[in-house]
Order: structure tokens, then sequence, then C-alpha cells
């Protein structure tokens, strides 16, 4: 069989770059993104894939995307958005919310999927295969150990958006699912808000936790192997929590 080609977002984070390495090693030939800089560059070069930069919130950014990709590696079968995060925010109270993180963080988070999708899933559809996973949270199925009502509302979002897409394309031979990460230390804002726990707050994390450890980027990277490939033809519109088990 021919290899599939897959689009992955979000590699300058850990999770986005294990699902990478993980589908290249089985053997999908794969394009990597996130936002222009030196970051990605680096994390391309790491993983030796090649990359094309753009702004997954702006529509005009992912169609400049679509474009040199189609034209250099063709319609991807499959694309994984692991874009997204926190944006660089702090939990704050109700009455503290801005409008422009609310938006920044909906654009990183939801919109990139859905621009994402109507950009690659057309040529699924024509050839009646494709796989498309998002990557939501925890915190997309219930409030946020972080505090920030705009993540948690925007993680709820993509699951939305995931289960209505899938009830439109699964009858074009194309699955969408998404994987609910735990608490994983994949990125600085992961990191920062483990240190900002301290001893105690930690140890009652992984007490809840029913493997006692935090997950590792290959685990959700074992998940997407697992959900783009033809075992899972007849999984879709699934969230799939990987959290170690939580309480």
């Amino acid at each position: 069989m021919t290899a599939r080609t897959a689009l992955v977002t979000g590699v300058v984070g850990g999770i986005g770059a294990a699902i990478a390495s993980r589908l290249a090693t089985d053997g999908a030939r794969v394009i990597v993104s996130d936002l222009p800089g030196e970051t990605l560059a680096s994390a391309a070069d790491r993983l030796r894939l090649p990359m094309i930069a753009a702004d997954l919130g702006d529509p005009l950014s992912v169609k400049d995307l679509k474009d040199n990709v189609v034209a250099q590696y063709g319609n991807p079968d499959i694309i994984v958005n692991a874009a997204g995060g926190v944006c660089n925010q702090i939990g704050t109270s109700l009455e503290e919310i801005e409008p422009s993180g609310w938006k920044t963080i909906f654009a990183a988070n939801v919109d990139s999927a859905l621009h994402l999708s109507q950009s690659f899933v057309p040529a699924m559809k024509a050839n009646h295969w494709g796989r498309v996973i998002t990557i939501s949270s925890g915190a997309g199925l219930r409030p946020s150990l972080t505090g920030i009502h705009a993540y948690t509302a925007a993680k709820h979002a993509l699951v939305g958006l995931t289960k209505q897409l899938s009830f439109e394309l699964g009858q074009h031979g194309i699955t969408v699912n998404s994987i609910a990460p735990g608490f994983i230390l994949s990125n600085a804002a992961t990191e920062r808000q483990w240190e900002a726990y301290g001893r105690d707050g930690q140890a009652e994390i992984i007490n809840r936790i029913h493997t006692r450890r935090l997950g590792r980027p290959e685990d959700i990277a074992a998940a997407a192997a697992f959900l783009t490939s033809d075992e899972a033809n007849w999984i879709t519109g699934q969230i799939l929590s990987v959290d170690g088990g939580i309480v």
C-alpha cells in the first residue's frame, strides 16, 4: 500500500512532535507545521521532517499552507491538529477576562481545527478515505486545572466540533476523533503549571491518577497512531481520554 501522507501541526510542543515522529516511524510521509519562527525550524530539524509554517488561526495563512502542502506533497490523508494551548495566559477571575485573550485562545484551539478541516477534507471526501485527529484535553470534559476560562471553553468547543465533523464526514470514509490528554509535561506552560503546585500539590495530583505517574508525549502519539490506522476504520466521533485514569 502506498504510504499515507500526514500533516501534523503544533510540533513545537512535545505532543505534536511525538505524534509526528511516531507517524513517520510507522511509515507515513509527514509534514509538520507551527507558527513561523526559529522554534519551528529547530523542531523540524530535530524531527528530520519537512516543515511549512502557518498561523492556523488565520484562514488566509491556512490557505497558503494548503497551497504549499498540496503543491509539494499532495493532499494529506491524515491531519492531526495538535496546535493550541493556553497561549501564555494564566488563570484569572471572571471579572478579569480580556476579550482579546479569549479570542486568541479560541483562534489557536478551535479556529485552527476548523480552518484545517475546511482546507484539506474536500480532497479526502473525493478519495473516500481520511483521518482527522484533534487534540483536546481533560479541560474539554471538565473544569480545567489551569483556571483559564477561555481554555476550558475552547477545548469544550473543540470536542463539539470533532463530534459534528464526525457526523458529517463518516459517510465519506473519513473518521474524526479527538484525544484528550491528561497532565503531561510537554511544554514550558505545563512545566510552569506543575512547579506552581508545589510538592504537596504535585503529590495530590499523582495520587488521583490510577497509574500514579504523569503522562508522556509518547502516550498520546501511540493513541494517534492507532486512530489514524486502518484498524480504526469503525471508530469515529470519539473523545479518547489518555490520562492514566484520573479521579
